[in-house]
C-alpha cells in the first residue's frame, strides 16, 4: 500500500488554503504507526494522518461528494465514563454539503470488538449525543471494501494538481449531456478536446462512476444527479 512523503504545501483548488492548528500535536513515533502527510485537494492543503487506514479515510473523503471539507483532530473534548472524566481527541470533523458537522473516529474493526474499547466508544458517543453532536465510527471493513478503495485511489492520483472550477465542468458538460452514459476512455477523449479531465469531474460530482467494478477503459461514466448520493457512500448511518 503506498504511503503518502510529500512535504509541501499545496493550495489545491482553495487559493488561500484552509488553515487549521491541530488540537493534539504527536511528538513522538510510538506504537509502531506509521505517520504521513496528504496534499489534500479539497483543503487546499496539507493533512496529516496517523496510521494507514486514516489515510484509506482521506482517499473517500476526497471523492465524497457530500463532504465539502474534512480536518484532522479538530478538537479536544471530555466524557464522563463512570465516575472518572477522560480527554478524547476526534480523529476528523467532516462538514457535510448540508451543513452539518460530523466527528469521526477511525479504527480497526479488531480494537472496536475489545471490551474497554467498546466501553469508551459507547461513552464518547453518548456524550456526542448529549451535546447534539454527530459521531460515527468508521472501521477497515468500511475504508477497505474493495474494489473502491482502489478505484478511488486511481481515480485522485489522475486528477491535474490544478482543477478547473465546478462551474467551468458544469458549463462544458451541458453540451454533451446527452452523449451519457460512455465508456471511462470515451469521455476522457470528449472531455480533453474541451479542456476538462474527466477525473477531475468525478471528484468534482459532476460525473459518477461504478465504484463496485475495478476501474479501466470500459468503465461506465455517468452524469452526475444533484442529490443522489447513493452511488457513493461510506456511512449507511449517515449522509455521506
Amino acid at each position: 500500500m503506498p504511503v503518502q512523503l510529500w512535504n509541501g504545501r499545496w493550495r489545491g483548488r482553495s487559493p488561500s488554503g484552509d488553515q487549521h492548528q491541530r488540537s493534539r500535536e504527536v511528538i513522538s513515533p510510538s506504537g509502531g504507526i506509521m505517520r504521513g502527510k496528504f496534499p489534500s485537494l479539497k483543503n487546499g492543503r496539507v493533512i496529516h494522518h496517523e496510521g494507514l487506514l486514516e489515510l484509506d479515510a482521506i482517499f473517500l473523503f476526497e471523492l465524497s461528494p457530500q463532504i465539502t471539507s474534512y480536518r484532522e483532530q479538530p478538537t479536544r473534548l471530555t466524557y464522563s465514563d463512570g465516575s472518572r472524566i477522560r480527554r478524547y481527541t476526534p480523529d476528523f470533523e467532516l462538514t457535510l454539503v448540508s451543513g452539518e458537522l460530523v466527528w469521526v473516529e477511525v479504527k480497526p474493526l479488531r480494537f472496536c470488538v475489545v471490551p474497554d474499547t467498546q466501553q469508551k466508544l459507547s461513552c464518547i458517543a453518548a456524550q456526542m449525543r448529549d451535546n447534539g453532536k454527530a459521531f460515527e465510527i468508521l472501521t477497515d471493513e468500511v475504508l477497505r471494501l474493495e474494489p473502491r478503495q482502489s478505484v478511488v485511489r486511481t481515480l485522485w492520483h489522475r486528477v491535474p494538481k490544478a482543477m478547473r472550477p465546478v462551474e467551468a465542468g458544469r458549463f462544458a458538460l451541458a453540451g454533451c449531456m446527452t452523449s451519457f452514459p460512455m465508456s471511462l476512455e470515451r469521455a476522457a477523449t470528449l472531455l480533453e478536446g474541451k479542456g476538462l479531465n474527466v477525473y477531475s469531474l468525478i471528484l468534482q460530482g459532476l460525473l459518477t462512476c461504478d465504484l463496485s467494478s475495478p476501474l479501466s477503459a470500459n468503465s461506465l461514466i455517468t452524469i452526475g444527479k444533484e442529490g443522489d448520493h447513493e452511488w457513493f457512500r461510506i456511512s449507511q448511518a449517515r449522509d455521506f
